[in-house]
């Protein structure tokens, strides 16, 4: 047997522990012209995931095993069918083990990755140098994205094909999907969105601005999603909503009590209008919309063109303030987008 091993090993390349329990089986069933039973299988199971960890190619490990079965006087062809079989099992077991832990190490790296606690080797692992300027651009469907969903991987092979393969990162994190791409790859982000409209019906995408190195994909990272969650609170309905055209609102945020008291002083006297002020700011935020065509913000509240200038005038009457006046007219904005931030009226204002 030893001979057989010897010359095989060295026709085949495949180490000779990896091919002794398949010559016992040939043997072993030649003599007795049983099949190998469940032992004899779970050895030759092993011994395949050894082969696979190993990087010997699957296609090298079957020709050993023909290629003894060829010289092997007396063996049977069921006893080579199973025992190939049982090292193919073994092979793609490990190949699918080695898969779930690349994948397990990518969701770590991703999560590190937008904490801000990723380092530079691990991100060369997955493609991404560190040193320069990211974009991150999120993806947030009705239906949160589950982890492990082949979604991410299809997008990220159609954004690589397109691109290359550095820097350029897609995957799942919190229901979201979540792509990483350079800063000056522009295109990138338009792709993403591309290929999340092709892929799902009801979404909604946030592009942060780009930022330097690893804390900065943490940065462009919390843009993108406040992008989402701002255009949700203002009721806006673009589906892409760039951090770059929103900044007015985190300013806004940053000084509530000042918002506070804009809100209350420039909108409170809507609150004694007949219907509640709702509809009020709503007619407000079509005006806005229209850039002061009353027609079209009409169209947009399916109402008539008389309506709204009746509301219009109601809202002057009240609170003093008109939006034909170019300084009122920016007050008066700043006031119901404030007043969609804050939630009023649907909460008071504290």
């Amino acid at each position: 047997m030893d001979s057989v091993l010897a010359r095989v090993s060295e026709a085949t390349g495949v180490p000779a522990d990896l091919l002794g329990g398949f010559l016992s089986v040939l043997a072993a069933s030649a003599a007795t012209g049983r099949l190998p039973g469940r032992a004899d299988m779970d050895g030759l199971r092993e011994c395949g995931a050894l082969a696979a960890e190993r990087g010997i190619p699957l296609r090298v490990l079957a020709d050993a095993c023909l290629h003894a079965a060829e010289i092997t006087a007396g063996g049977t062809f069921g006893a080579v069918r199973r025992g190939m079989a049982a090292y193919i099992e073994g092979y793609e077991e490990a190949q699918r083990a080695a898969l779930r832990q690349e994948e397990e190490a990518r969701r770590m790296f991703v999560d590190d990755l937008l904490q801000g606690r990723a380092d530079a080797e691990r991100a060369e692992h997955f493609g991404l140098r560190l040193a320069g300027a990211y974009v991150v651009t999120v993806a947030r469907p009705d239906t949160p994205v589950a982890a492990g969903d082949p979604l991410a991987g299809r997008i990220e092979q159609a954004l690589v094909a397109r691109f290359g393969s550095h820097n350029i990162l897609v995957a799942v994190r919190d229901g979201l999907l979540v792509c990483v791409s350079p800063g000056a790859l522009t295109a990138a982000s338009g792709e993403f969105t591309h290929r999340v409209r092709s892929a799902l019906t009801d979404w909604r995408v946030g592009v942060g601005r780009p930022h330097q190195g690893p804390g900065g994909i943490v940065t462009s990272y919390r843009e993108a999603v406040n992008a989402i969650d701002l255009g949700e609170r203002l009721g806006l309905r673009a589906q892409v909503l760039k951090a770059a055209d929103l900044l007015v609102f985190p300013v806004l945020l940053r000084d509530r009590e000042a918002i506070v008291d804009l809100v209350s002083t420039v909108l409170g006297p809507l609150t004694s209008a007949r219907g509640g002020p709702e509809p009020l700011l709503e007619t407000l935020e079509a005006v806005f919309a229209s850039q002061g065509n009353h027609t079209a913000a009409a169209r947009r509240l399916g109402v008539s063109t008389r309506a709204i200038t009746y509301r219009l005038e109601r809202i002057r009457r009240l609170t003093g303030f008109s939006p034909s006046d170019p300084t009122q007219r920016f007050t008066l904005e700043t006031a119901v987008l404030g007043a969609r931030l804050l939630e009023w009226p649907a909460h008071p204002l504290v």
